[in-house]
C-alpha cells in the first residue's frame, strides 16, 4: 500500500507572496495560473526590449496566446527577440514564427540539423523584460505546462500536466542575465551549431562569485560552473532537499550525496512517481538502493507528471532549467541561478515541504520488492539512455518504471 504523506486533507500554509534578496525581488510561483499570468504580464509590459529563450515552444493555445503577445510588442516599439531549440520545438513549423518576423521581431533556431553541436541541446528557459525583470524556471511554452492541455490524452495518466515552478525576479540582477542573453545571441547568429564555438561560451561565462550566481552548464573541456557549483556545495554541506524531474547523475556527485549522512547531515530527494517517459524513473530507480543505504530520504510525488528543478544545500538555492541527470550536468546548454540566502533558503523549503506532502515513502523493503532482475537490467539500460540520447527521445521507449 502506498504510504502518502497527506492523507488526510490539511490546510496549506500562507507563504509570502515575494522575498527581497540583495535589492531584488523574488517570487516562486508553483501555481500553473500564477505561472502564466507573470508570463503574459511580463510580455504585455515590456516598454523596450523582450528576449525569450525556450526548449519548447509549441503551436498551441499557450503558443499562440505568447505569439499574439510578442507581436503586439513588435508593434507598440518594443524590441523582440526569440530563440528555440530545433530539436525541442521540431514539432512547430517554421512558419508559425513568420508574423513575428514581418511585425520586426528577431527569431532563430538554436543548432539547426547537420551540424556538429545537434546533439547538444539547450534546454534553458528564460524571459528577460527590459533587462530589469525576468521569469527563469522549469516550464516550456506550452499547453501541458499550464494544464491547458486537451482532457483526452495518450499519455495514460489521469492527470497529464506538469508539476512545475518559476521564479519572477526583478532588480539589478537581471541585467547579468541580459548579458549573457547577448553573448548567446551572438553565437547564435555568427557560429550557430559550432561546437567550438558553444564551447567557448560555456568556457568564457564570467558567474561571478556573489550572493547571485548565474551558473552556466554545457559542453566544455573541463566541468561547468553550474556542475562545479553544486559539486562543492555538496561536499560541504549538511542539509540537502531537492526535487527534480530527471534523476542520474554520476557516482562522484552521488557519492557526495551519499555523503551527507556520513557527516551528520541530511537529504531529502523528492522524484516523480508518475511520468510520460517511462525510461527517467527507471534510472532514478538503479541508484534508490546506494543512497538508501546511506540514509538519504527519497520519495516519489503521485499527484501528477513532476518537472520542477528545485535544490536547497543549506542556505544556497538552485533554481532553473536543469535536472539532476549527466545531461544536465555535463552535456545540455543550461541555466541555474544560485542565491544564497538563509531566509529565502527556508522559504524555497517551504515549497518542497508542500510537494511532500503528495509522496510515497520510498523504504529499502519498498525498493527491494520492486528491484527484481528484470527490472534492474530495464532500469540499467534507462540510466544509459537517458544520459545519452535526448528526453524526447527516451519518452518513447516504454522502459524502466515497472512497479
Amino acid at each position: 500500500m502506498k504510504n502518502i504523506q497527506n492523507s488526510k486533507r490539511t490546510k496549506q500554509p500562507v507563504l509570502p507572496r515575494s522575498y527581497e534578496v540583495g535589492g531584488n525581488r523574488l517570487r516562486l510561483m508553483r501555481a500553473a495560473k500564477e505561472r502564466l499570468s507573470a508570463l503574459l504580464t511580463t510580455l504585455e509590459g515590456a516598454e523596450h526590449s523582450l528576449k525569450l529563450f525556450f526548449y519548447m515552444f509549441e503551436d498551441d493555445r499557450v503558443g499562440k496566446r505568447v505569439l499574439k503577445r510578442l507581436i503586439a510588442a513588435c508593434e507598440r516599439g518594443v524590441a523582440v527577440e526569440i530563440m528555440v531549440d530545433s530539436f525541442g520545438s521540431n514539432g512547430t513549423p517554421r512558419k508559425f514564427f513568420d508574423p513575428l518576423i514581418e511585425a520586426g521581431g528577431k527569431f532563430k533556431f538554436f543548432s539547426p540539423r547537420f551540424s556538429s553541436s545537434y546533439f547538444v541541446r539547450n534546454h534553458q528557459k528564460m524571459v528577460i523584460a527590459d533587462d530589469c525583470r525576468a521569469l527563469i524556471g522549469g516550464f516550456n511554452i506550452a499547453d501541458e505546462y499550464f494544464n491547458l492541455q486537451p482532457k483526452e490524452s495518450d499519455t495514460g495518466l489521469q492527470d497529464d500536466s506538469w508539476e512545475d515552478l518559476g521564479m519572477e525576479i526583478e532588480g539589478p540582477e537581471v541585467s547579468n542575465l541580459a548579458n549573457y542573453y547577448r553573448m548567446l545571441s551572438n553565437m547564435v547568429y555568427r557560429n550557430n551549431g559550432n561546437m567550438r564555438s558553444l564551447r567557448k561560451m560555456v568556457r568564457q561565462w564570467d558567474a561571478g562569485d556573489g550572493q547571485f550566481r548565474w551558473l552556466l552548464g554545457g559542453p566544455s573541456n573541463r566541468m561547468s560552473r553550474w556542475a562545479a557549483a553544486i559539486k562543492k556545495d555538496l561536499e560541504e554541506g549538511r542539509r540537502l532537499d531537492m526535487v527534480t524531474a530527471y534523476f542520474s547523475p554520476g557516482q562522484g556527485l552521488l557519492r557526495r550525496i551519499g555523503g551527507l549522512s556520513k557527516r551528520g547531515g541530511q537529504s531529502r530527494i523528492i522524484l516523480p512517481g508518475k511520468t510520460d517517459n517511462p525510461a527517467t524513473i527507471g534510472a532514478s530507480r538503479l541508484l534508490y538502493g546506494y543512497l538508501l543505504k546511506r540514509k538519504a530520504q527519497i520519495f516519489e510525488y503521485q499527484p501528477r507528471r513532476l518537472h520542477t528543478k528545485l535544490v536547497i544545500v543549506d542556505d544556497a538555492v538552485y533554481i532553473g532549467s536543469a535536472n539532476f541527470d549527466l545531461r544536465s550536468l555535463f552535456i545540455n546548454v543550461e541555466m541555474m541561478l544560485r542565491i544564497e540566502d538563509a531566509d529565502f533558503a527556508e522559504h524555497a523549503r517551504s515549497v518542497i515541504d508542500v510537494l511532500h506532502k503528495n509522496t510515497e515513502t520510498i523504504t529499502r523493503e519498498l525498493h527491494k520488492s520492486r528491484a527484481s532482475f528484470l527490472h534492474r537490467i530495464g532500469w540499467t539500460l534507462s540510466y544509459f539512455l537517458v544520459n545519452t540520447l535526448d528526453y524526447r527521445v527516451t519518452r518513447r521507449l516504454n522502459i524502466g518504471s515497472a512497479k
